[in-house]
Formats: structure tokens, C-alpha cells, sequence
């Protein structure tokens, strides 16, 4: 039987394909065809095995910018039997769009036409460069942003698509519906294949709710030969849902977050989180943005963002530490000079100003649990290691979140049980803030 088994992830070549000519103004390094996906079980099951042919390849490509599929399917050969034979094309294609293209020139014809054709639904909120890669800028140097009007910046663009609230008091009262966006709908269902295989546990969002709402990131590229033509090429998206906020705001649950993987580890996945976190921060009616079940890759990529955005802010740091803090530029994690022992520095102490602490947090509109980890991280950080004192209060100020957030666990355990748990977790937690702080560094 091994030999007619296949790994469904490794038989699964993804490819975001682009026209002849945007090819042509690639770096030597980039490359956008020919990667596999994380997981395929939501499709081939818990296995991800598929039986029944030698040197399968399932060879599923979009095109770049409007997603069109194209699916084919090789092998060397198969089982003459039916009976034991996986349907490989039947199972992906209950997944994918019915209109995916089974004709390679129609396909590739069809990237041609929509390379010029093609441009993002929604409205524009946030835009930032990066530089062509090295191979691709004949020997200047790397900057990693450019102006926009350089010949070697490449713009990224993330676009946001959401139902329209009407006038009334209730934020929640659409007077249309994100899916009548015009061609909205018909590209949610081409994108939404990456959920799957790059969310562990993920799962298509149910049309039938009108209040989603879709953050998308697309890079943006001028062609070598004709520099006045732009042409957009998928990055990645990120789905966000409104909840109702008495007595008059909203809520906002970041729910899926996903970034293809020629464009991973280029901090893009960061630069689509903080459009998120703007964009949050500029609407009045929007009180807080929460994470739906966060994944240990995006609470890490989260927590950097969030950490470092507090550390370059003046006022907070300033109350936060005494009029002596230096707000660290660009997020980059630096000691405050520490008052001598016993004597509070500002408001963050230890122990906390609660007051203080929950006026900035509805500020910065960060939900609460968040918010307390991230200012136990700046404590941590900035923590006088010969105060005693202080030691003591940041260990009991972390010590009362964990129970209050582990209450119903933790009060089935006998005192002294409950304690040492309790001494547990906080040396785990802390173990964990200096992981954390080390990579914002």
C-alpha cells in the first residue's frame, strides 16, 4: 500500500501566477509558484494520505491578482480499481469556486487579461513600500522602505471591505451588506482556500452573516517596460466581525489572518495587523479589537506589534516610567533609568495605577487581557532587580491576573496546591514576556 500512498500536502503545488510581462520585473530571488500548503486535511482527512497513484501532483495556480483557479491533475500511474481509488480532483473541487479553469492556455490567457483588468474591491486605508529585492536593483543598496515614486519601491496596499452601517443608533443595522460589494463575494470564494491550508483548525465564514468584514493586502508593481501600469497580486487577508458594544459602539473580533508563504517572514504579516490596529483606532464607534483564538505564530506577531507601538509612545511611556522616560523610536526595546529603591517612577509602579491603567487601555482600544500583559512586559523590563519591593508587587499584580483569569480551575485545588500552581505559571509567564522582549530588540 506504501506505494500507491501520497502525502496530500506534499502532492499539493500551490503557484500565484503572473502575466509574461510582470515576470520580467521579478528579482532573481522571487519566486511566487511551486509552494505546498501547511495542512490538507480539511480536505484529503486527518491523514492527509491519498490513495491509489505514483507521483501524484495536484497542480492547483492562481492567477496573481483576481485569483482564477486552474486545476490539474498528474500522475505516473494509478489503481485500475475503482473501488480503492481516492477521487482527488471530485475532493478539491468541493472546495474551490465550480468555474476553475481545466485548460492551461484558457487559464493562462485569462492571468493575461486580468493583470491590467483587475483591481481590489473596498476602499484603500493603508499603503507602505518595501524595496525590489537585491538581485533586482543592479547593485544599490537594500533600503527596506523607498519612496513611493522610486523606480525600485514596491507599493503594498490593503484594502478594506465591510458592510455599510446606516444612520441609525445601532452601529449593528446595515444598509448593505459586505457580500453586495460588486465581485466581493465571487473573490471571497476564491480566497478563501488559504484558510485551510494555513489555519490550523480553520473554516469557510458563513455567507449568511452580512457584517463581516475583510481586510486585504496586495502588493502593488510597476512594469519594467511600461512604468505607468500597475498591476496588483494577491498577499494575504485578514476577516474581522462586528460586535454589538453598549451602549452605542462596536466591538471588532479579528477572526482569520493568513499570509502566503512567498511573502512570509518580510514583516507583511505585521504591516497588515497594524492597517488592522489603525483603522481601529481612527473609528469613534469602534471601542476594542479582540482575537478570536489566536495561533501561537500570530500571538507572538501580535504581541511585537502591540509591545513595540507602546514603547514609541511618548505620553504613555512618559506617565508610564516618570518624566525621565525615553521613548524607544521605532519600538526598539531599551531599559528607562530606574529611581532609586523604593521610590515609584510613575504610573505603571509596581504595583499598577488600575485608574490609569484602564483609561489607557479604552484609549488604545486593546482588549484586556492584552493590555495587562503587555504593560507585565514593560514592568519586566524596566524592573529594578535589587528592589525588593517592587520584585514583590509586579509578582503579586501578575499572580492576581492568572487566578482571576484561571478562577475556575484554580479554586477546585487545595491551598497550598493552588499556590504552587499559581508560583508555576508565574515563572512560566515570565519566562515567556522575556522571550518576547528578546525578539523586539
Amino acid at each position: 500500500m506504501t506505494d500507491w500512498t501520497t502525502n496530500s500536502t506534499d502532492a499539493l503545488h500551490l503557484s500565484l501566477v503572473r502575466s509574461s510581462q510582470d515576470k520580467e520585473a521579478l528579482g532573481d530571488n522571487e519566486s511566487y509558484e511551486n509552494f505546498h500548503p501547511t495542512f490538507t486535511y480539511p480536505i484529503y482527512g486527518e491523514d492527509e494520505k491519498i490513495y491509489g497513484y505514483t507521483d501524484l501532483v495536484i497542480d492547483l495556480r492562481f492567477a496573481s491578482g483576481s485569483l482564477a483557479h486552474f486545476l490539474q491533475i498528474k500522475y505516473s500511474s494509478k489503481l485500475a480499481s475503482l473501488s480503492t481509488l481516492d477521487d482527488v480532483q471530485g475532493t478539491l473541487q468541493k472546495f474551490i469556486p465550480e468555474d476553475y479553469y481545466q485548460s492551461e492556455a484558457e487559464f493562462l490567457a485569462r492571468v493575461e487579461e486580468d493583470a491590467t483588468s483587475f483591481r481590489p474591491s473596498g476602499e484603500k486605508i493603508y499603503s507602505y513600500t518595501r524595496a525590489v529585492p537585491y538581485s533586482a536593483r543592479k547593485g544599490k543598496g537594500v533600503a527596506m522602505t523607498l519612496p513611493e515614486d522610486d523606480p525600485d519601491a514596491i507599493t503594498y496596499e490593503v484594502w478594506h471591505v465591510r458592510a455599510v452601517a446606516s444612520l441609525l443608533l445601532n452601529p449593528l443595522m446595515l444598509s448593505q451588506a459586505t457580500w453586495k460589494t460588486p465581485g466581493f463575494r465571487e473573490y471571497h470564494r476564491r480566497m478563501q482556500l488559504f484558510i485551510l491550508l494555513y489555519i490550523e483548525a480553520g473554516s469557510y465564514i458563513d455567507e449568511v452573516e452580512d457584517s463581516w468584514e475583510f481586510v486585504v493586502l496586495y502588493e502593488k508593481r510597476k512594469r519594467r517596460t511600461s512604468p505607468d501600469t500597475e498591476t496588483y497580486h494577491f498577499v494575504g487577508y485578514s476577516t474581522l466581525y462586528p460586535f454589538y458594544c453598549f451602549p452605542d459602539k462596536t466591538r471588532l473580533r479579528l477572526s482569520q489572518f493568513v499570509i502566503v508563504p512567498p511573502y512570509q517572514h518580510q514583516g507583511h504579516g505585521s504591516a497588515l495587523y497594524n492597517a488592522i490596529y489603525q483603522y481601529v483606532l481612527a473609528q469613534p464607534c469602534v471601542t476594542e479589537l479582540t482575537v478570536e483564538d489566536p495561533a501561537e505564530a500570530f500571538e507572538d506577531l501580535r504581541d511585537r506589534n502591540d509591545l513595540a507601538m507602546l514603547l514609541g509612545h511618548v505620553t504613555f511611556m512618559a506617565e508610564a516610567f516618570g518624566a525621565h522616560a525615553v521613548s524607544h523610536d521605532g519600538g526598539r526595546v531599551g531599559r528607562v533609568r530606574t529611581l532609586a529603591k523604593g521610590k515609584s517612577a510613575g504610573k505603571l509602579g509596581p504595583p499598577s495605577d488600575r485608574a490609569w491603567l484602564e483609561r489607557w487601555r479604552k484609549e488604545l482600544k486593546i482588549a484586556g487581557r492584552q493590555f495587562h500583559r503587555l504593560v507585565e512586559m514593560l514592568i519586566q523590563l524596566n524592573l529594578n532587580p535589587a528592589d525588593a519591593r517592587a520584585a514583590r508587587a509586579y509578582r503579586l499584580q501578575v499572580k492576581e491576573r492568572l487566578y482571576r483569569f484561571n478562577y475556575e480551575a484554580l479554586v477546585q485545588l487545595e491551598e497550598k496546591e493552588r499556590l504552587e500552581k499559581l508560583e508555576e505559571t508565574f515563572q512560566s509567564v515570565r519566562e515567556d514576556y522575556q522571550r518576547i522582549l528578546a525578539m523586539v530588540r
